[in-house]
């Protein structure tokens, strides 16, 4: 065992502790990561909140950047000294779903409060998402690991292990926007600006981006949309089928709030489809009519880390990146230290950050 500093929680809502805990070796398949960089994720909040359940106390963190410092055996093409992206998409490899390419909802369960990290006497933390990367360092397994060049900032690339994947593959894999159509983007947050920047990879031809804040709004179209609408006008589905001349062929939902998803069908064109990205609280739910989608030909489709396949998407995210098609560093708002987490939290809860990223030194 080492020891590490952590941000423990404690207590849901209350502020972060950073402490000591123990880090356990990799075993076999596993990769001891040192964290270099990692975003404050509004899925982080929800847990930190409560909102997600979980055993305490807990390690949250999950959108991460570093360098191996150790491997268990049986890893394959990953060495100590590669700088990797660290994410939540543990896939084991060999259930139906990564059978069949999607490792985001392997369906092998896996229990974190028997990961490799404990209190200093020995009692169990969780590890949550698998991940626990508000800590010096991770023991993850290799399924969650993508190695990436030398050269890309750590701050950069811990954005790509979780909001620009998942808002870049809700648009380019989830939906399957295909060249022409058009696509409307709710939330305009980290997650939302991928979103769209994905429906511009895809070859989309209206983007329109829905947000409460007119700020948020005009930085949408910084990075791709072409339309933007305030989601306090009384009924912006209206405006936004003016824009287009009729629905959208798919609306991304891509804030966590359950109101936004019973509007969503709204938005839709005869055989559009709502993309489920954000994910509220546990005990939140939506309605929609049953009749009026069977009858346009509508659907949903939840969309969890935008489908991707971590050694194949991720290379062509940097890739993307490096050719400069697609904008990484204008997420970051702000940075800070591990000891001003908390800090980082309030300010993403304000709604007004990009992204937040804890860099470690």
């Amino acid at each position: 065992m080492q020891t590490i500093k952590a941000a423990v929680c404690h207590e849901f809502g209350k502020p972060l502790v950073i402490e000591e805990i123990q880090l356990a070796a990799p075993k076999s398949g596993e990769v001891e990561v040192r964290i270099d960089a990692v975003a404050v994720c509004h899925s982080d909040i929800s847990f930190w909140q409560g909102g997600f359940g979980g055993a305490l106390p807990a390690v949250y963190g999950h959108e991460a950047a570093g360098t191996v410092t150790a491997v268990g055996d049986n890893v394959w093409g990953i060495k100590e000294g590669d700088s990797v992206c660290v994410t939540l998409i543990r896939a084991c490899g060999h259930c139906t779903t990564c059978g069949s390419g999607q490792p985001t909802i392997c369906e092998t369960p896996y229990d974190g409060t028997k990961g490799p990290i404990s209190t200093m006497d020995g009692k169990p933390i969780l590890q949550a998402m698998a991940s626990g990367s508000f800590a010096e360092k991770v023991v993850v397994d290799q399924s969650q690991i993508c190695v990436i060049p030398d050269d890309i900032g750590k701050d950069v690339a811990s954005l790509i292990s979780c909001g620009v994947i998942t808002g870049v593959g809700a648009a380019a894999l989830a939906a399957d926007i295909r060249v022409g159509q058009d696509v409307v983007v709710i939330g305009a947050g980290g997650v939302g600006l991928n979103a769209i920047q994905g429906a511009v990879i895809a070859g989309a031809r209206r983007i329109v981006a829905v947000d409460m804040l007119d700020e948020k709004l005009e930085v949408a179209k910084e990075f791709g949309a072409t339309d933007v609408v305030s989601a306090k006008s009384e009924k912006p589905w209206n405006e936004v089928k003016k824009i287009l001349g009729r629905g959208a062929d798919a609306v991304l939902v891509a804030v966590g709030v359950d109101a936004v998803y019973t509007q969503a069908p709204r938005y839709l064109a005869w055989g559009g489809k709502v993309v489920a990205v954000g994910m509220p609280h546990g005990d939140k739910v939506a309605t929609y009519s049953p009749i009026i989608m069977a009858n346009m030909g509508q659907g949903m489709v939840g969309s969890k880390m935008g489908n991707v396949v971590v050694k194949r998407d991720i290379p062509w995210i940097v890739d993307l990146y490096r050719q400069g098609r697609l904008k990484l560093d204008e997420l970051i708002s702000n940075r800070y230290s591990l000891d001003q987490i908390n800090e980082a939290i309030e300010s993403t809860k304000s709604g007004a950050a990009r992204r937040n990223v804890i860099v470690m030194r």
